[in-house]
């Protein structure tokens, strides 16, 4: 009885919360509010961070219920707009168009510390959009504006080293998302001379991290992840320096999710090495393959493909199902890994590169793929045995995959990749 009294008061206490919240931006969309909005979006922000979960959830559908555009001043305008073309009537179509949320998330983004709240909003909202799909449209004037407020011109790159403030450091330790950093020695090493880390700041965000990336400076192109990330290793000279490799890149903000971000990180990155180190050569990366091992067990399609070519896929996969005893699955293992012949490491590598290469600019193909080819990377090496850690095994058999950073044909490359077309190197066509 008691808890059931203590539950009825808390969903009276959020229920007048979220009433109170939705007055206030009653208020800040208002002409005194507007006077007044520092205040208000201050007062506004912290009664939504103090609400509960399932009114935060009822706020977005209050957002897109009373803060949508009026239907039939949109028509109205659109029809004054297409019997007249004029720019009067133009700029009255916008104006009724935009959704009144838009104008109300920027009145939250003037108050002190309202673009880290904007970003801990869309958090909440893209938590609860797969169960809500009438929320679309809120999430889409969101994600407008911050692609807006965090376009690239805003951002600011900083080198993150041993000497950068620890609070800095702890986030890059938590906020590792590829090769988990195990402690501070770990940190340490990826911070020596022959490693780099870069990371993109917002002005507005000056302490918190929004993605940031890790490099390796190498005498060649790297086959295998498990030697740059050893912490026990030593540090290489830098007369050895010839090729920079971004072996790894985190978000640390997913209320940012889908905001482009990491693209412009990885080139501005690249000219910043290049002006620092005029010797490096090569620019590439090492990547994982997240999503093979489970497009290969559940059938590796080659739908499209000219006889031959599919002929070969068949074959590899059969010689792949024979080895491992009619179970693809047995693969994600590091010593059945090991224990590939010849035979059997080409067959993995020949689907691997079919999948990358025809798969990837498909929709719902491999992510990092689709990443650092739609950024103009050509797919350029893959490596048997490049991920032996469980992760590696379960995701990708142990592949890894090279993409190359020609700096000076990364726009071309990224032309082919949008007209559904990877751009590959001998190799990998040896492979198809």
């Amino acid at each position: 009885m008691l808890e059931e009294l203590r539950n009825a008061a808390r969903k009276v206490q959020g229920e007048r919360g979220l009433r109170s919240v939705m007055l206030q931006c009653k208020r800040l969309l208002s002409e005194r509010g507007e006077a007044n909005s520092i205040a208000i979006a201050r007062e506004l922000v912290g009664s939504f961070a103090a609400l509960p979960e399932e009114q935060r959830a009822l706020f977005f559908e209050r957002l897109s219920r009373d803060y949508s555009p009026d239907p039939e001043a949109v028509l109205q305008s659109a029809r004054a707009y297409a019997d007249d073309p004029s720019a009067p009537n133009l700029l009255r179509l916008t104006q009724v168009a935009e959704p009144p949320r838009q104008e109300l998330l920027r009145r939250i983004n003037r108050s002190p510390g309202g673009t880290a709240s904007i970003v801990a909003m869309r958090h909440a909202l893209l938590a609860r959009l797969a169960k809500h799909p009438e929320l679309q449209a809120v999430e889409a004037d969101f994600l407008h504006l911050l692609s807006s407020w965090f376009n690239p011109g805003f951002l600011q790159l900083q080198r993150v080293d041993w000497n950068s403030p620890a609070q800095l450091l702890e986030q890059i330790i938590r906020h590792e998302a590829v090769h988990q950093i195990d402690g501070w020695d770990d940190l340490r090493r990826r911070l020596q001379p022959d490693r780099r880390c870069f990371a993109f700041f917002h002005p507005q965000l000056p302490h918190e991290p929004l993605i940031f990336v890790e490099v390796a400076l190498l005498p060649e192109m790297p086959a295998a992840i498990a030697p740059l990330i050893d912490k026990a290793s030593e540090p290489m000279h830098a007369d050895r320096f010839k090729v920079a490799a971004f072996y790894s890149i985190s978000n640390c903000q997913p209320g940012l999710r889908g905001v482009s971000l990491g693209n412009f990180l990885i080139k501005r990155v690249a000219d910043e090495l290049k002006r620092e180190l005029p010797r490096l050569k090569t620019f590439c990366t090492l990547s994982p393959i997240p999503g093979f091992a489970r497009w290969l067990q559940t059938g590796a399609a080659h739908d499209g493909l000219p006889k031959p070519r599919a002929e070969r896929l068949v074959q590899a996969r059969q010689a792949l199902l024979a080895h491992s005893g009619g179970d693809l699955g047995a693969l994600a293992n590091v010593a059945a890994l090991r224990g590939l012949n010849g035979e059997a490491t080409q067959a993995l590598l020949r689907l691997c590169g079919y999948y990358l290469g025809f798969c990837a600019a498909a929709p719902g193909g491999d992510a990092v793929a689709r990443f650092h080819l739609d950024n103009g990377a050509r797919l350029e090496r893959l490596n048997a045995l490049g991920d032996l850690s469980a992760k590696g095994a379960k995701q990708s058999f142990g592949l890894m995959v090279n993409y190359l950073y020609d700096l000076e044909k990364v726009e071309a490359h990224h032309e082919q990749f949008t007209q559904g077309s990877v751009a590959h190197s001998r190799a990998i066509a040896a492979l198809l």
